[in-house]
């Protein structure tokens, strides 16, 4: 198997972890279940308990995506992630409506997307 361009490796590492890091601006205090995360939980209306387990689930997600190897884990771990900022999305303008601050969440879905197409890249034989 031939190994990927350093252009493709570049592109892969560098969008995955700007993607990694954004995603663990909110792992880390929702696990702790850190008071301004348990106000906007309350604010949603979710139940508490559900903080600390998607804090968990998303570390686990993000230490699957640095780690090498793993492809099949990898493609849960980039569901998971995608399905969280597509809830803290939908979540944030059923509850609030609308607000141009929403649009900060493009940045994780572009960054999730460029790791996410070349990692598929990286897997294909010649690139």
């Amino acid at each position: 198997m031939t190994q990927p361009s350093k252009r493709t490796t570049f592109i892969y590492w560098i969008s995955t972890g700007l993607f990694c890091a954004f995603m663990l601006t909110s792992t880390i205090p929702n696990i702790l279940s850190a008071p301004e995360w348990v106000e906007i939980f309350k604010q949603l209306g979710y139940p508490l308990y559900m903080l600390p387990f998607i804090g968990v689930a998303k570390l686990l997600g993000v230490i699957t995506l640095l780690v090498p190897r793993f492809p099949r884990l990898k493609e849960w771990a980039y569901a998971g992630l995608f399905f969280d900022l597509t809830g803290a999305v939908y979540s944030g303008l059923a509850v609030g409506g609308f607000h141009p601050q929403i649009l900060v969440m493009l940045v994780p879905f572009g960054l999730g997307t460029i790791s996410y197409l070349y990692h598929h890249k990286r897997l294909k034989p010649g690139h």
